[in-house]
C-alpha cells in the first residue's frame, strides 16, 4: 500500500489567523450539504507541505462562537482532502500554573455547550446514512500532539503537555461560580469551540490537534484582573508569534513521517461506529 498523501488543515481562531502563513495561496469555496463555511478556504503551502487554511470566525471576526458553522467547516477540509487539522483556540486558564500567555496542547474536553448540531448524520437526504456512535477517547490524535509537543520542545517554547478543557456556549464569558464548578470537575481551561469542532473531526475521520493560547485567567481568582475583551486582544498581540512558530515548524514535520496506519485505523474506527438501519 502506497503511503497516505498528507494535507494538513489549520483552523485559526481569534487573531491566529494569518493567511501569510500560506505560500502560493488559491481561495477555494466549498459547498457543503450543511451549507457555507465560515469563510474562503485558502490552499496553499508551508515549507512545500499541501495546506488549507479557514478563520473559524470568518476573517473580518463576524461570526460569534455558537453561530459558527462547524459542520460545513469540518466537511468543506475532508471535501479538500485534508488528512490532518491543527487548530488554534483562545483559552481562559482555570489553573494559577497555567498563567496569561501559557500554551497547553489539549487532550480531553467536557461539553458545556447546548444549541450545536454535534454529527453528520442526522437523517436528513443530503447527509451520510445511518447513526454513527463515535468514541471520543482519545478525544485528539495523541500522534499528532506529540509531533507538537516535540515541535515546540525544539524551538524552545514551553508548552503544558495535557489539559482538559471546558467549552462553554458563550458568547458570555463564565460566571464565578461557573469558573469555579469547572475547576472542581478538574478542567484547566475554558473556551468557547472546541466542541463541537473535535467531535465532528474524529467522525470525518480526520487527526485533530490543537493549540490552546491561556488569554486570561478566567474569573475564578479572589485577586487579579477579570476577562474582558481588551485583555484578551492584548494577549492574542503579544504571544500570536510564539503559537505562529510551532504551526509553521509543526507542518513539516508532521509530513515527514508515514500516517498510513494512523489514518487507516482512524477510518476504521469511524466505518465501525456507524448503525445502518435495517428492515424488521
Amino acid at each position: 500500500m502506497d503511503p497516505i498523501k498528507i494535507k494538513i488543515g489549520i483552523i485559526g481562531g481569534s487573531g491566529l489567523d494569518n493567511p501569510e502563513i500560506i505560500d502560493n495561496r488559491v481561495e477555494k469555496v466549498v459547498n457543503t450539504p450543511y451549507g457555507n463555511p465560515s469563510d474562503v478556504l485558502i490552499e496553499g503551502t508551508i515549507k512545500g507541505v499541501d495546506c488549507v487554511l479557514l478563520a473559524r470566525h470568518g476573517r473580518s471576526h463576524s461570526i460569534m462562537p455558537s453561530t459558527v458553522n462547524y459542520r460545513a467547516n469540518i466537511w468543506a477540509l475532508k471535501h479538500l482532502n485534508c488528512t490532518h487539522l491543527i487548530v488554534s483556540t483562545a483559552t481562559g486558564s482555570l489553573r494559577e500554573e497555567i498563567s496569561p500567555g501559557s500554551v497547553v496542547i489539549i487532550d480531553n474536553f467536557i461539553d458545556r455547550t447546548t444549541k450545536r448540531a454535534q454529527t453528520f448524520y442526522d437523517g436528513n437526504e443530503a447527509s451520510p446514512w445511518g447513526v454513527c456512535h463515535i468514541p471520543m477517547e482519545p478525544a485528539f490524535c495523541d500522534r499528532t500532539r506529540k509531533v507538537i509537543i516535540d515541535t515546540a520542545k525544539n524551538l524552545g517554547i514551553s508548552v503544558f503537555e495535557k489539559g482538559t478543557v471546558c467549552t462553554i456556549e458563550g458568547p458570555r464569558f463564565s460566571s464565578k461560580a461557573e469558573s469555579k464548578v469547572f475547576q472542581q470537575w478538574g478542567c484547566d481551561l475554558v473556551n468557547m469551540t472546541t466542541v463541537p469542532e473535535v467531535v465532528l473531526a474524529k467522525e470525518a475521520g480526520l487527526c485533530y490537534a490543537a493549540i490552546a493560547l491561556a488569554t486570561d485567567y478566567d474569573c475564578w481568582r479572589e485577586s487579579g484582573e477579570k476577562v474582558s475583551v481588551p485583555e484578551v486582544l492584548a494577549m492574542f498581540k503579544k504571544n500570536v508569534e510564539k503559537v505562529t512558530r510551532i504551526l509553521v515548524e509543526v507542518v513539516p514535520n508532521i509530513a515527514k513521517q508515514d500516517w498510513t496506519d494512523t489514518i487507516t485505523e482512524l477510518r476504521n474506527t469511524v466505518n465501525q461506529s456507524i448503525m445502518l438501519p435495517h428492515t424488521p
